[in-house]
């Protein structure tokens, strides 16, 4: 069985950074594609970046390109998302997601529990 475990969310200042990271267990690691996506209180989910399992091919949407990196350590099992310039509107949920074909739709096959990122002076 599949499972995901988001870690690294918490409350920073605008302008601060933070990373967080996704351990996942019970998958065949070169089949998937992994991406993180973040929800607000009254929101859809939003795509936010992903990658393939070689890391060699990410994606990300453009309201986070530049400031936003999605990396993974194949021996530890785990992806990353390194948040950087953080503003207030970034505040949401933040869940981690596997899949086996790359999409910018929420319809991921698997996702973690999500983790809270608040941003606020």
């Amino acid at each position: 069985q599949v499972q995901l475990v988001e870690s690294g969310g918490g409350l920073v200042q605008p302008g601060e950074s933070l990373r967080l990271s996704c351990v996942f267990s019970g998958v065949v690691y070169g089949n998937y594609i992994w991406g993180w996506f973040r929800q607000a209180p009254g929101k859809e989910r939003e795509f936010l970046a992903a990658i393939d399992w070689r890391g060699t091919s990410m994606n990300y949407s453009d309201s986070v390109k530049g400031r936003f990196t999605i990396s993974r350590d194949v021996w530890k099992n785990m992806v990353f998302l390194q948040m950087n310039n953080l503003k207030p509107e970034d505040t949401a949920a933040y869940y981690c997601a596997a899949n086996h074909a790359f999409s910018q739709k929420p319809d991921y096959a698997y996702w973690g529990q999500g983790t809270q990122v608040t941003v606020s002076s």
